[in-house]
């Protein structure tokens, strides 16, 4: 990839001296950056903008490692041959009208990637906006020159978009508001060879790169790009356009058809570390936060000083914080000593701290700067917030000094700004090269607060790569599964269970019958209460069919059931009696093959609100015990799994061995469509499978 990003000359295929034209705009902005030879390629000029002009690719002088290409779609094949051949080792195609116009479009696209293949030579887009590379100056690309005219940045955050106009107009937003420094923009349009996971596997080692934000419509290679976003100590934050929902297509049990929506994406990058953003500015705050507080390890502690002019706006972010797990710190004595020095006699000072009545005593700077370093020498503060206003009622602040008590302290520093508008837009481009983050919204700002604090520290695996391929051998050769290799389609709850079971997942004691004798025998076994069940091919959710009948306690009882089930099932099912299992939590777990992400593990609130609340989360299998763990703990139900309220706490690491279990499973057999254990009850906080449905292909 160095030849994208190091080019030691560059040929601009489509150059053209019309002003405006995207052919131009590509000369001229390598003319005002890009310190090597620029070759531009049209047999109808001799020269662009003070350079030579050559008729073909062919015609070009060496050194030249870069190709970019501006012509209509139908001439590009002729082109990236003419390339290879050159020995060009990597094209830009900035054209449009491939596989995102329809098929012919998409054909053509193919006929270039055939070349690519047979040639080696990489191809990034087509259908992008290239590169921006703002420490080098460089900009290899066709957005519009006066992104010069605004000031380009240097940051140390870089961003990858599959959208090409996005890619260059969110840059000039970005960079024209004062707000983000940027290391690098890459637009990589139709990803038909080089894709996110190259650009990523690059700017993991970009010594110019801290932090790394993604606009994506679809993952290439979402298993690649867990593996490297896991390798990396740079924070990843995406925003992810198209989701996922083959999974749930002809959906046989829970478990598939819980997977649509993007939930298996979701799980995977919460697997990966990576933080997934909602929208485009909250992809830029994240990834600008991230990249200000690089050096800052995970998990460095929740509590906040509250810095304010106003005591709503310190009442507010309070609010705020407690849903975004901040707490507002516990102020030493000491510290409020010092507070007091600049408080009026009659006002004790607390969290929030709200300096308004200090400030009429003793002046703005004071003020602040008095319990800025009381707050950043407290050791029960972990991160500082202040409400700045700029432009009038005396409530300036020296933002550099408070910012060096903050990184003399080791302490992040946040700070919302209101105010005049151009004074509010000085205040932002003065804080941005000090390494402050400043947000218009308390909102925003306690959200990238609470982000950065509260980030997950990177697992060390308990569970090396190599035990999970272990586990999955000894799988492949238990004759216990040898059901799995010799059927097809669902298997029914029995069988299901006498799989699992096999695979060391606790069950519900349990029998087949026939006839009601066999069933008082069961009974006689077992005891009362029991579950009494019709098992019907084709029928998987036997709940909604009538199938099921619970609380059996007595000889009459299990006589009716026996009874209505034989009449509701014309004689064309079987009969299942359990031992009924007491618990009041009910869990889904379950396994589903993903048509892009392979092998998927999920875990849920169960039982029959399973569809209707959607409490889920996905994890991609293999799993380790330590990923299984962290998806149980993104539940919103996990407060019932601690023993909320008299809940007896869930064994959870009998819970995480299950979902690994169901993703060993489902690796070992490749036939395996779905499983679902639903419900998996939590009987004195152990997990007991009640249901279990395995689909094989």
């Amino acid at each position: 990839m160095e030849f994208f990003f190091r080019p030691r000359g560059i040929a601009v295929v489509g150059a053209t001296a019309s002003k405006g034209k995207g052919g131009n705009l590509i000369v001229l902005n390598l003319k005002k950056g890009y310190f090597g030879p620029v070759y531009p390629v049209n047999p109808g000029y001799d020269e662009i903008e003070g350079f030579t002009c050559y008729l073909s690719v062919s015609d070009v002088p060496d050194p030249v490692d870069l190709a970019i290409v501006f012509v209509a779609a139908h001439m590009v094949p002729q082109v990236i041959e003419d390339c290879a051949q050159r020995g060009i080792p990597g094209v830009m195609i900035q054209s449009a009208g491939f596989s995102e116009t329809g098929t012919t479009g998409a054909a053509l696209q193919e006929k270039i990637r055939q070349t690519a293949r047979e040639t080696g030579i990489r191809l990034w887009g087509p259908n992008c906006m290239g590169l921006v590379d703002v420490p080098s100056q460089w900009i290899f690309s066709t957005v519009t020159p006066t992104i010069w005219d605004t000031g380009l940045t240097p940051g140390n955050v870089s961003l990858i978009a599959q959208s090409g106009m996005l890619a260059g107009a969110f840059l000039i937003d970005l960079i024209s508001h004062g707000t983000m420094g940027i290391a690098k923009v890459c637009s990589i349009g139709n990803k038909m060879d080089v894709d996110e996971n190259d650009l990523l596997e690059w700017l993991i080692h970009d010594p110019d790169t801290a932090a790394i934000g993604l606009y994506l419509e679809s993952l290439t290679d979402c298993r690649r790009f867990m593996a490297l976003c896991r390798s990396t100590p740079k924070p990843v934050v995406i925003l992810n356009g198209g989701k996922t929902a083959g999974g749930a297509a002809a959906a046989q049990s829970h478990t598939a058809s819980l997977s649509a929506g993007g939930a298996l994406v979701a799980g995977a990058m919460a697997q990966a570390g990576v933080i997934t953003a909602d929208g485009f500015y909250q992809l830029a705050d994240f990834s600008r936060t991230f990249g200000m507080y690089a050096h800052l390890p995970p998990r460095t502690g929740n509590r906040v000083a509250v810095l304010t002019y106003t005591g709503a706006a310190g009442i507010v972010s309070a609010d705020i914080m407690d849903r975004h797990g901040l707490e507002l710190s516990q102020f030493r004595d000491t510290t409020l000593e010092t507070l007091q020095t600049v408080f009026p006699e009659w006002m004790p000072p607390a969290n929030p701290v709200d300096m308004w009545p200090g400030i009429i005593l003793n002046g703005s700077k004071k003020t602040y700067e008095t319990a800025m370093q009381a707050v950043c020498a407290d050791p029960a503060v972990d991160a500082v917030f202040i409400h700045c206003f700029a432009g009038g009622f005396s409530l300036e602040v020296d933002l550099e000094k408070m910012a060096d008590t903050a990184r003399e302290a080791g302490k992040p520093l946040f700070c919302w700004i209101s105010g005049e508008r151009d004074r509010v837009y000085r205040f932002q481009k003065t804080a941005q090269p000090l390494g402050v983050p400043v947000f218009r919204e308390i909102m925003r700002a306690v959200e990238c607060m609470g982000m950065l604090l509260n980030r997950p520290c990177p697992k060390i695996e308990t569970d090396p790569e190599t035990a999970a391929e272990e586990r999955i051998r000894r799988l492949t050769q238990d004759p216990r599964l040898a059901v799995l290799a010799s059927n097809t389609g669902e298997l029914d709850e029995l069988v299901s269970k006498q799989v699992l079971k096999a695979c060391g997942i606790p069950v519900v004691e349990e029998k087949q019958v026939t006839f009601f004798e066999e069933a008082q025998r069961a009974a006689a076994d077992f005891g009362f209460p029991l579950v009494v069940k019709g098992m019907v091919a084709g029928v998987s959710h036997k709940t909604e069919s009538s199938l099921v009948h619970l609380g059996i306690a007595s000889d009459q009882d299990l006589a009716s059931a026996v009874t209505t089930l034989q009449q509701t099932m014309e004689g064309r099912g079987r009969i299942l009696i359990q031992k009924q299992v007491p618990g009041k939590i009910e869990l889904v777990a379950g396994f589903v093959r993903d048509p892009r992400l392979g092998p998927c593990v999920m875990c849920g609130l169960g039982g029959i609100f399973a569809e209707a609340l959607n409490d889920t989360v996905f994890g991609v299998a293999p799993l380790t015990l330590a990923d299984a763990l962290a998806m149980i703990d993104r539940l919103k139900c996990r407060p019932m799994l601690d023993g909320y309220r008299g809940y007896d706490p869930v064994d959870k690491n009998a819970l995480g061995r299950i979902l690994v279990i169901l993703g060993d499973l489902g690796c070992a057999y490749p036939d395996i469509r779905e499983i679902d254990i639903n419900p998996l009850i939590m009987h004195k906080g152990d997990p007991v499978a009640v249901d279990g449905l395995v689909v094989l292909a």
